[in-house]
C-alpha cells in the first residue's frame, strides 16, 4: 500500500462494491496464521478444561484454597476480564456520541470483544464458588420457602452487573451489525444466505428503517456509558466495601473505571494487529487509525498513573499504619518483583507511545499492547493478594503465587476468549462495511470541499492582482476615473 494511502484515515476513493467484496472474501479466506491461532486458542481451553474437571473432583483444597486466600487467583482475572470489556463498549458509545470518524473500521470487533470478554469473566465466580451446581443461589428466583439472596454478598452484586451488562452490549453489537448482515445476505449463498436473513430482521435499508436505526442506535449508546461505568464501579466496590488493608479506599470506583479503559485499549490494539494481518485489512484499519488508538491509549494510561499516584500519596501521608504497612510491603517483600512489573509495565512502558516512529510500526505496538494488558493483569494480582496476605488476622498471613490448576484455568481462559472472537470475525464482519461507506462518503465531500474553497480562494487572488494591476497602469492612479 502506498504511502499516501497509509498517511490517511482511509482511502476516500473506496468503491462501495468493493468493500463489499473485499470485507465478505476476508471472512472466507484469512491467512494460515488464523487457523494457527484458533489451534493454539483450542488447545489452551483444553487445558482449563483438565484442570477444572480435577479442581471439580478434588475441591478446592486441589488448587491449593485451603486457607483463607479464596480470592487470589480467580478474582483477580475476573477484575481483568471485566475490565477488558470496557473499552470496547464504552469507548465505541463515546465516540460514536462525539461523531468521531476514526472508530468506524474499528468499532464491531472492539464490540465483540467486550460481549466475549464478559463471558469469560463470568465463568470466573462460578469456579470461585466452588460448588457449581448451587450457582443459582445467587439469583433472586421465587421460591417455596421465601429464601431471597443475601444482596450483601459480592457474588450478587457481580452477577447482576454481568447479566445487564453482557445483555445490553450483545444487544448494542447486534443492532449495529443489521444493516451488515442485509448486505451479507445479498451476496452470500447457501446457509450463509439463509443465517444472515434470519439475523437482518427483514432489513430493506429505506428512509424510516435508517431514522428508527439511527435514533435506536444512539439511544443505546446514551444507556450504556452510564451502565458501563456503574458496572465496574460495582466491581470495586466488592472491595472498597470492605475494611480490609488497602481496600477500603473511596478513590476505587474511577480507579477502576480508568484501568478498564487502560486494558481495554491495550486489547484493541492487540487484536487491531492481528485482524489487520489475519484478514488483510491494510486498507482499512490503517496506520493512521493506530496511531489515533495509540494516542488515546496513551491518555488513558496517564489518567490511571495518576489516580495511583494519588492513591500512593494518600497512603504515605495519612495516619492508617495498616495501609502504609500494606504499601511498603508490596514495595519491598515477597510480592515486590510483581509490584515493579506493574509499575514498568503500566507507568512506564506507555511512554514508549510518545514516539511516532513506534506508533507507525505494527510489531511494536503489538508487542507493547502485550506488556500493558500484563501490567494490567499484575496491577489486579496486587490489589487482590497482598491484601489477604496481611489482613488484621494472623492466621491469613501466606504468601500465594498461584497453583498450577489455578494458572491453567486462567491460561485457558485467554484460550476460550480467543475461540469465541476468532469463530466471530469468520462468520460475521469485523469492519462495519456501512460505516466505512459513510466515512468514505463524508471523506470525499470534505475534500471537495476543500478543493472548491481553494478554487475560490484562487479566483478572489486573480481578481485581486488584475484589479492592482489595472490600477497601476492608469495614468489618475484610479482604475475608476480611467473607465469613465
Amino acid at each position: 500500500m502506498s504511502q499516501v494511502i497509509e498517511d490517511k484515515m482511509i482511502d476516500e476513493k473506496l468503491e462501495w462494491s468493493r468493500i463489499n467484496a473485499d470485507v465478505i472474501a476476508s471472512m472466507q479466506n484469512p491467512r494460515r496464521a488464523y487457523w494457527i491461532t484458533l489451534l493454539v486458542c483450542i488447545a489452551m481451553f483444553a487445558c482449563a478444561i483438565a484442570a477444572e474437571i480435577y479442581q471439580y473432583k478434588m475441591g478446592l483444597g486441589g488448587a491449593g484454597l485451603n486457607n483463607p486466600h479464596m480470592w487470589d487467583m480467580y478474582i483477580a482475572t475476573f477484575v481483568f476480564w471485566i475490565g477488558m470489556s470496557h473499552a470496547g463498549t464504552l469507548l465505541s458509545a463515546i465516540l460514536h456520541i462525539i461523531h468521531a470518524q476514526w472508530r468506524k473500521p474499528i468499532y464491531r470487533f472492539a464490540e465483540a470483544m467486550t460481549t466475549f470478554s464478559l463471558m469469560t469473566a463470568g465463568f470466573f465466580p462460578m469456579i470461585h464458588l466452588g460448588r457449581v451446581w448451587n450457582l443459582y443461589w445467587v439469583l433472586p428466583y421465587v421460591s417455596d420457602r421465601g429464601i431471597w439472596p443475601n444482596f450483601r454478598s459480592p457474588l450478587v452484586w457481580d452477577a447482576f452487573a454481568i447479566s445487564t451488562y453482557l445483555s445490553s452490549s450483545a444487544l448494542f453489537l447486534f443492532i449495529g451489525m443489521i444493516p451488515d448482515m442485509a448486505i451479507l445476505r445479498d451476496h452470500t449463498t447457501g446457509w450463509r444466505k439463509k443465517l444472515y436473513g434470519i439475523l437482518c430482521l427483514g432489513w430493506r435499508g429505506d428512509d424510516r428503517q435508517w431514522r428508527n436505526f439511527r435514533r435506536t442506535y444512539m439511544l443505546l449508546a446514551c444507556f450504556l456509558i452510564p451502565l458501563a461505568i456503574s458496572v465496574h464501579s460495582i466491581v470495586s466496590s466488592d472491595f472498597a466495601m470492605s475494611i480490609m488493608p488497602g481496600w477500603h479506599v473511596t478513590t476505587f470506583p474511577p480507579y477502576f473505571v480508568a484501568g478498564a479503559l487502560y486494558s481495554g485499549c491495550a486489547a484493541i490494539m492487540t487484536l487491531f494487529v492481528l485482524l489487520r494481518y489475519f484478514f488483510r485489512m491494510e486498507e482499512y484499519m490503517t496506520l493512521n487509525i493506530m496511531e489515533k488508538t495509540t494516542k488515546l491509549t496513551f491518555a488513558i494510561a496517564m489518567v490511571w498513573t495518576y489516580l495511583n499516584l494519588i492513591e500512593f500519596s494518600a497512603t504515605w501521608y495519612g495516619h492508617n499504619m495498616y495501609d502504609k504497612e500494606l504499601l511498603l510491603d508490596k514495595a519491598y517483600g515477597p510480592y515486590a518483583p510483581i509490584f515493579w512489573g506493574m509499575i514498568f509495565c503500566g507507568m512506564v512502558a506507555p511512554f514508549a507511545m510518545c514516539f511516532q516512529k513506534l506508533r507507525r510500526h505494527m510489531p511494536s505496538m503489538f508487542v507493547l499492547s502485550i506488556v500493558l494488558q500484563l501490567g494490567m493483569f499484575l496491577e489486579r494480582w496486587m490489589i487482590v493478594a497482598p491484601t489477604l496476605s496481611m489482613s488484621h488476622q494472623p492466621h491469613q498471613w501466606d504468601v500465594l503465587y498461584g497453583t498450577i490448576i489455578e494458572w491453567a484455568i486462567v491460561f485457558g481462559s485467554f484460550g476460550w476468549f480467543g475461540i469465541l472472537f476468532l469463530v466471530f470475525v469468520k462468520m460475521f464482519p469485523s469492519v462495519s462495511m456501512y460505516e466505512v461507506k459513510e466515512l468514505c462518503f463524508h471523506l470525499k465531500h470534505e475534500i471537495e470541499e476543500e478543493e472548491h474553497e481553494k478554487k475560490l480562494a484562487a479566483q478572489k487572488a486573480g481578481s485581486g492582482q488584475a484589479a492592482g494591476t489595472s490600477g497601476a497602469a492608469s495614468p489618475t492612479g484610479n482604475p475608476g476615473l480611467e473607465g469613465a
